[in-house]
């Protein structure tokens, strides 16, 4: 499928409701880099989460086509939001090409997350792929004609084009994201999920998110993709990313525990360097961040545990481990590393199956 797929312009009046929930994801292989409409310079692939998730009902009504400005109310976890309005009226805007209908109604939007904001859980890649499903669901009842394949890959489409990682929120355990050698039906378009040849180990693969920062990060994920256009070590970062694609599928088959812990914990810290080493440079990691970091080292070498950890961008980290290996894990985050994380606090969740209707 290519762009012209998605365009859907039929101006019908339709009256209801949709809602959907949607998980947010955590990148093994990280999107950092983008051209416009977020089409990004390297391939990504993650993990699916299972508990953290955006529920938003989209409630719809007909109205006099205004071509200069969309009809909406936001409220996010009961309340009204205005200061989102400038984020979902760029996302409208964009979308409008490929959701034409979207200029003949007034929505009222209502979201919800299961988790705190500005927990080290992308929001964004839950929030923006949830509103994205429901606005496809009005297409849906408009075109009732189109394939559930279509309505995922648009609803990923979509998605992609308010926040990149979005995209590979829709489905589930593993999603991979951009066009590359290893996965033939990938894309930069949407992201696709991986069902074949993967190990049972990876079905059941636990997260626990260390909140060592809870505040809102002063450098914003879109300053830092913008920076790779002029990042001295771009090509060498793109060609990275390709090649552990490449490692990554072997790994999810094989279930090699030791191999997928190296190259998700490069992953992390070449992702950081490239913040540390871009022009102007900042950090995000935080000193509890390396102190953890140590400490996990320490703990693996020790104990011979599968534990292994990943970074977005920011300070928390995202511990990734086997399902066998649980308690274990869980004793360890109690006692060594629960003082270095802000009021104590961290999120158990797992891998999970993506989006659903509710």
């Amino acid at each position: 499928m290519d762009e012209r797929d998605f365009i859907f312009n039929q101006e019908v009046n339709l009256k209801g409701t949709s809602t959907w929930t949607s998980p947010s994801n955590i990148a093994l292989v990280k999107y950092w880099g983008k051209y416009d409409l977020q089409i990004p310079r390297n391939p990504s692939l993650s993990f699916t989460l299972l508990k953290s998730l955006t529920e938003t009902k989209v409630s719809f009504s007909p109205r006099k086509i205004d071509k200069n400005e969309f009809s909406y109310n936001f409220l996010f976890n009961g309340k009204p939001q205005i200061s989102f309005h400038n984020k979902i009226d760029e996302f409208f805007k964009k979308i409008t090409k490929y959701n034409s209908y979207l200029k003949n109604h007034h929505l009222i939007i209502e979201s919800n997350n299961s988790f705190p904001h500005s927990s080290g859980i992308a929001s964004s890649a839950s929030s923006m792929s949830s509103l994205s499903l429901c606005i496809l669901e009005i297409e849906k009842k408009i075109a009732n004609n189109k394939s559930k394949d279509y309505f995922l890959k648009k609803a990923s489409f979509i998605a992609r084009i308010g926040s990149g990682s979005a995209s590979r929120s829709i489905g589930g355990p593993i999603m991979v994201w951009g066009k590359n050698s290893a996965f033939k039906k990938s894309s930069d378009l949407y992201a696709i999920e991986i069902k074949e040849n993967v190990n049972k180990i990876f079905l059941t693969y636990q997260n626990s998110i260390l909140l060592v920062d809870k505040s809102q990060k002063k450098i914003s994920s879109s300053l830092g993709h913008d920076l790779m256009n002029n990042h001295p070590y771009a090509k060498v970062r793109f060609d990275q990313a390709g090649s552990n694609i490449q490692n990554l599928k072997e790994i999810i088959s094989s279930g090699d525990l030791i191999k997928f812990i190296k190259i998700v914990e490069l992953e992390a810290l070449s992702l950081h360097a490239l913040m540390m080493t871009s022009n102007p440079y900042f950090m995000l990691m935080k000193p509890n961040t390396i102190l953890i970091i140590n400490k996990i080292w320490e703990f693996r070498a020790d104990t011979k545990c599968h534990i292994c950890f990943t970074l977005d961008a920011g300070a928390n980290l995202h511990l990734l481990y086997p399902q066998n290996e649980k308690e274990l894990v869980i004793d360890f985050i109690e006692n060594e590393l629960k003082s270095f994380c802000q009021d104590g606090e961290y999120i158990n969740d797992m891998v999970g199956f993506g989006s659903k209707k509710k």
